[in-house]
């Protein structure tokens, strides 16, 4: 007798409706855009994939970083943490050291070339871990950078997609 294994069963990719052209720099990381939360309160998946790509703007600074965060509620009413309201939204953290209470990161794009308009894909997997081994009921994700110049200025270069997947034994 062979022992099931669990496969995940994907869900379909959904992309945000977000606003990140000319999002500006910020060289302490707590100015950024807020992007629409995702509601995992119905559909209850198991774990997330987030993919996507940022294009930086004109002759961004070497070695510096764009980095994405996610974070969950304070509660189900839904009650945000800090600034955050679970919108699009350009935000400011009140501090560094609030953000490091909830923000999980989630990928740090090493910015390596001074090349203007270049795009930094990502693909992260396993959000849960990020959580302690289960996703919140709703998930904010956060983008903020350092690169000494605003991200490229047409929208369509910046996508952020997430789709959610379950753990299920395959039928025999």
């Amino acid at each position: 007798m062979t022992t099931p294994t669990l496969q995940p069963v994907y869900g379909s990719y959904t992309t945000l409706t977000k606003t990140l052209a000319s999002l500006a720099t910020s060289s302490t990381f707590v100015a950024g855009r807020e992007l629409p939360a995702i509601d995992n309160s119905s559909a209850l998946y198991d774990d997330f994939e987030v993919s996507g790509k940022i294009t930086v703007g004109t002759t961004p600074t070497v070695n510096t970083s764009i980095l994405l965060y996610a974070f969950g509620t304070v509660d189900d009413t839904p009650t945000w943490p800090d600034v955050f309201g679970g919108t699009d939204a350009a935000k400011t953290l009140t501090s560094a050291g609030v953000g490091i209470g909830f923000l999980k990161l989630l990928a740090s794009l090493a910015v390596d070339s001074t090349t203007s308009d270049r795009a930094y894909p990502f693909v992260v997997t396993g959000l849960a871990g990020l959580f302690g081994m289960y996703p919140p009921k709703r998930i904010g994700l956060f983008v903020t950078h350092n690169t000494g110049v605003n991200f490229n200025s047409t929208e369509s270069n910046h996508i952020v997609k997430w789709r959610g997947f379950n753990w299920a034994i395959p039928s025999v």
